[in-house]
């Protein structure tokens, strides 16, 4: 193959980003993508065989933690959709929580159905997350620094502690400095923020910097909830793949590399599973850090190798996709009030976290959770472009805490058991919804690596326990070759801001003005 200046291995959102940065820096670029369609886990499929024309975000399935500035930058914009009410708690005994952009509405709901405590909680936290995203918006499109570093150039004097205290320290902890008095609250937000992707619980270090994280929304009119976007989210990777192409990247389906060639310590291409050799001056790898390692081999530094060693963990999280054949009803709120437009939280509600606790517990030790914590998804209430002609909604189950091998048992054996116990916990809050079933293509962490080519099924690559400086470099120790996937900073998710910076630091080692 022609020699290019930049190769590209993974076609996900950051090396989409990277591409088009580069691209239009004047560089030939190339982008390798083992896969028959770009996107990476950020796609749009349909994955229903008894449901063909019903669409689905089979992996990541909104988007919340691209920064507006990068948006801005790369001259993109997305269809996007603001969900409200964001966040829906239904109990079994009457109660519920319809959280929405009307924040009078929602103090009211929780001392209502919760204490006067909660509001004041709830009302603390929130102001304080505000800051924060305030404070640590600029360090994600920049190099990153310590967390100490960053907490004394970035954050006010008067958080500096707590923001240390919360990257370093766990989601339980900080958590339990405002004072709630509901456990079920205090988890619907460790759930959703803290415990995503994450192989850790209420106590693990780290956990707090996972809760930062996927508190960092700042899209326009979001209000710092996380929004759904029309067509799903391959819409966000068509859109930075027509546009790197545009500027001029190559981009290549059905390439698998297998080899990143160096020469001494020197980069000089990569070699295809085809047999193809592809060379330049400058390879950058959008896949997993623990992928890039086998594709170095014996090429890749020992210290490299350590560093990322202690970086694996398995994947934790599944994903039940769901055909439905309407919507279901529940018991605490029969009447349709937008809350099938908004995340549902499943939570156990009686011994809330020691329930969660236990369920962390059986996943470490190989087995299935007996009261798993579940978010439910309705998204095409809010873009019925992806229902078909018989108005069939996608929908998706998203659950924690399930191991990525089983101790005594396979997936191939409990993978339909499992299901059938999460929708069990679906009929409990919303009687009849198993019966609306139509098709189910689920995603456990097994299924995850081999659909989406995801070591171990890790959705973030890389925990977000660790964060800023503590991430994979952007620049390796190999010249030539450098990171831009999601673990790097500043963490999983659909993020982008690792393929921007990631180019940003090879255009300053190429001197190239961008």
């Amino acid at each position: 193959m022609a020699s290019v200046d930049v190769l590209i291995v993974g076609a996900g959102h950051n090396g989409l980003v990277a591409a088009l940065i580069l691209a239009r820096a004047g560089l030939r670029v190339r982008v390798l993508e083992a896969a028959p369609v770009a996107g990476g886990a950020c796609r749009t499929e349909y994955p229903f065989e008894r449901a063909p024309g019903v669409g689905q975000s089979t992996g990541a399935y909104l988007l919340g933690l691209m920064p507006p500035e990068l948006m801005h930058e790369l001259g993109v914009s997305f269809p996007l959709i603001r969900r409200d009410p964001h966040y829906f708690l239904p109990t079994t005994d009457g109660r519920h929580l319809l959280m929405g952009v009307d924040r009078a509405a929602t103090e009211a709901q929780l001392g209502r159905f919760f204490s006067r405590r909660d509001v004041e909680a709830d009302r603390a936290l929130q102001n304080e997350l505000s800051m924060l995203r305030e404070d640590v918006a600029p360090t994600w499109l920049q190099a990153p620094l310590s967390i100490e570093e960053t907490a004394d150039l970035h954050v006010r004097p008067a958080l500096r502690e707590s923001f240390v205290d919360l990257c370093r320290g766990s989601v339980g902890a900080y958590l339990g400095r405002f004072g709630f008095q509901s456990e079920l609250l205090e988890a619907m937000y460790a759930v959703t923020d803290g415990f995503t992707g994450l192989c850790g619980d209420w106590d693990t270090a780290g956990s707090g910097m996972n809760f930062l994280a996927h508190n960092m929304c700042r899209l326009p009119g979001s209000d710092g909830t996380w929004m759904v976007v029309r067509g799903g989210m391959g819409t966000v990777t068509r859109v930075l793949a027509d546009a790197a192409q545009h500027a001029g990247a190559e981009l290549v389906l059905d390439t698998k590399v297998a080899r990143i060639e160096t020469r001494g310590s020197i980069v000089t291409g990569v070699s295809t599973e085809q047999g193809e050799l592809h060379r330049a001056r400058v390879v950058i790898v959008n896949a997993d850090p623990f992928r890039m390692v086998s594709m170095l081999g014996d090429g890749c530094p020992q210290d490299l190798r350590d560093r990322i060693d202690q970086y694996r963990r398995p994947g934790t999280s599944i994903k039940v996709n769901l055909c439905l054949r309407d919507l279901p009803r529940f018991s605490c709120l029969p009447e349709r009030r937008g809350q099938h437009r908004a995340t549902i939280h499943l939570l156990p509600e009686q011994d809330t976290r020691a329930k969660l606790r236990e369920a962390f517990a059986e996943s470490r030790e190989g087995r299935l959770p007996s009261n798993p914590s579940v978010e439910w998804y309705i998204h095409t209430t809010l873009d019925p472009s992806l229902q078909d002609e018989h108005g069939r909604h996608s929908s998706a189950l998203f659950c924690q805490w399930v191991p990525h091998t089983l101790a005594e048992s396979t997936w191939e054996r409990e993978e339909d058991r499992f299901v059938g116990r999460l929708l069990e916990i679906c009929d409990r809050f919303a009687p009849g919804t198993s019966a609306l079933v139509d098709d189910v293509f689920t995603l456990s962490p097994p299924k995850i690596e081999s659909h989406f080519g995801i070591t171990e099924g890790h959705i973030h690559h890389v925990d977000n326990s660790f964060g800023f400086a503590d991430r994979l470099p952007y620049r390796l120790p190999v010249a030539g070759l450098y990171a831009c996937g999601a673990g790097c900073h500043p963490a999983g998710s659909v993020v982008g801001a690792a393929g921007h910076n990631a180019a940003t630091v090879v255009l300053a080692d190429l001197a190239i003005d961008s």
